[in-house]
């Protein structure tokens, strides 16, 4: 007698294997980060549901701010619970940079 071959598929943050329905976790938080280009000495100040990919897309020359200014290292980053905590905490930061070139 074969045993049946189970047959998994991804859905909506759940992995279907025949009538099971598994929860997956995922280990991606949110995040404000400031990479730095080893170019030009230059810093980007973001944020991203996940930053690993977002990261690579920096890297890959994806964003139109960083192509052509890397490669990027990572000089900082803070994990949130939310997205809107992470952008929020980019706009702080990136206010700084406002005011410092203002004068202020």
């Amino acid at each position: 007698m074969t045993e049946p071959r189970i047959r998994a598929s991804r859905q909506a943050g759940k992995v279907r294997s025949s009538s099971l329905l598994v929860p997956t976790i995922s280990l991606a938080m949110p995040a404000a980060y400031v990479p730095k280009s080893q170019s030009t000495g230059k810093f980007y100040v973001g944020s991203a549901l996940d930053l690993n990919p977002r990261l690579s897309e920096h890297q890959r020359g994806h964003s139109p701010y960083t192509k052509n200014r890397g490669p990027w290292v990572l000089v900082h980053s803070e994990r949130y619970k939310t997205l809107a905590e992470a952008r929020q905490r980019e706009h702080q930061i990136k206010s700084w940079k406002s005011h410092r070139s203002s004068g202020d």
